[in-house]
Parts: C-alpha cells; structure tokens; sequence
C-alpha cells in the first residue's frame, strides 16, 4: 500500500504543487488524469524516490519512502519499483538486450526478458541498438525493462503515448496482468484506457489544478 500525506512539492521559479491525501492499495490498479501541468509526473517521482517532496510524507507499507537518503531510494527503487519513464532512459548505443540486462549487475533475474519481448512484438529487435528504434519500440523496450523485475509496484509515465491505440491497449494489458496482486499507477491523458483500471483519480482535483501558475503546476506533467 502506498499513503500520501500532506504532501507538496516546489520547484525554483515555480507555484507550490499542493497534493490532497491519497491511497492506492495494494492489487488494484490506478490510472492518473489530468491537464498538463496538474502534477501528475511529479507524484509519480515522488513516489518513485525520484524527488525529495518540500513538505509532507510518503508511505509503501510501513516504511516513510520521503525520509530515505537518495542513495536508500535508489536501491527500493531498483529493488521493488518498475517505473516506465516518459524518456525512456535507455542507453541510445547499447541493444535492447544488454539496455534490460544492464539491471544484472543489481542482482536481478531478466531471464524472461525475451518472453515479454515478443509478447510486445518487439522480440526480433532484442539485438537492435536502441538508437535505431522508433519512439513506440523505445516505449515498449522501457515496459519490457520495468516489468522483468516482476516489482511489488508498477509506475508507468504516458506508457502509450509513442503509441497507436491498438498497440496502447495491448501495453495497459500487458501491465495489468503483471500487476496483479500488486500495485499499478498509470499517467496518461487518454480518457479511452480507463476501463483496463480499477480506480480513476482526475489530478485535477487532487491538486486544485486550473490550469494556471496560481493553483500549482509543474512542467513535466
């Protein structure tokens, strides 16, 4: 389970991101919508250890997430945390397969990496360098890497936004079936996904958002 609690977040130059008191249990999924803007990418770096929030805490299970050092946050994050970034954060000159197999070198088994490669149609580009790739390849190679962890949590940034919406869909399944028994948190501004998840939280609410620097917003939403 992951609580929010009296959180916020500031960055230099500007409007203090205010964030009402949330919950997402454990084995349900969650799907995040909301202007550009409202903070949605930024709850997820929150959770994620990311960042560091100004004020406020953040809980996964009994353990306060927001008091760890940056060094503690990196290894729940790679230990427990499969989070699909918006950019990708694949190394351009490396294949696909060594770009998963990188996470080896922390102790983690991606022998079922080839499996999910093919299960996203990409499993004939696994010896391919990520630089000649498409946007929507890229896209899934970064589900691919966040999923063969098998985490407790699936974070996933505008998983299908590099994405026709037949391949989108075939993604958000992909991600609901490894999510099962754990806990999903999706961004997206596709209205068109919500039925693949149990709960739909409008951010717009969450953080009083109105489309202006006066209510709290950020960029990388």
């Amino acid at each position: 389970m992951i609580l929010t609690r009296n959180l916020s977040m500031q960055f230099k130059n500007e409007a203090l991101i205010r964030y009402k008191d949330l919950t997402f249990e454990t084995g349900k999924s969650y799907i995040l919508l909301g202007a550009s803007g409202c903070g949605k990418s930024t709850l997820l770096n929150l959770i994620a250890g990311v960042l560091t929030p100004t004020a406020g805490e953040i809980f996964l299970d009994d353990l306060c997430v927001s008091a760890l050092s940056q060094h503690e946050k990196d290894r729940l994050r790679i230990r427990r945390i499969g989070y699909i970034f918006q950019d990708f954060k694949l190394i351009q000159d490396m294949s696909v397969r060594d770009n998963i197999r990188i996470l080896d070198l922390e102790g983690i088994d991606t022998s079922g990496a080839d499996q999910l490669l093919e299960t996203l149609g990409i499993g004939n580009k696994k010896n391919e360098k990520v630089r000649n790739l498409s946007g929507g390849q890229k896209q899934r190679v970064a589900v691919v890497r966040a999923l063969v962890k098998n985490p407790d949590i699936i974070l996933a940034d505008e998983p299908t936004g590099n994405l026709n919406f037949r391949i989108g869909e075939q993604v958000v399944e992909e991600l609901s079936r490894a999510a099962k028994g754990k806990t999903l948190i999706v961004v997206s501004h596709d209205e068109r996904l919500t039925p693949y998840f149990d709960v739909t939280i409008d951010m717009n609410e969450i953080t009083g958002y109105a489309g202006d620097k006066t209510a709290g917003g950020d960029a990388a939403c």
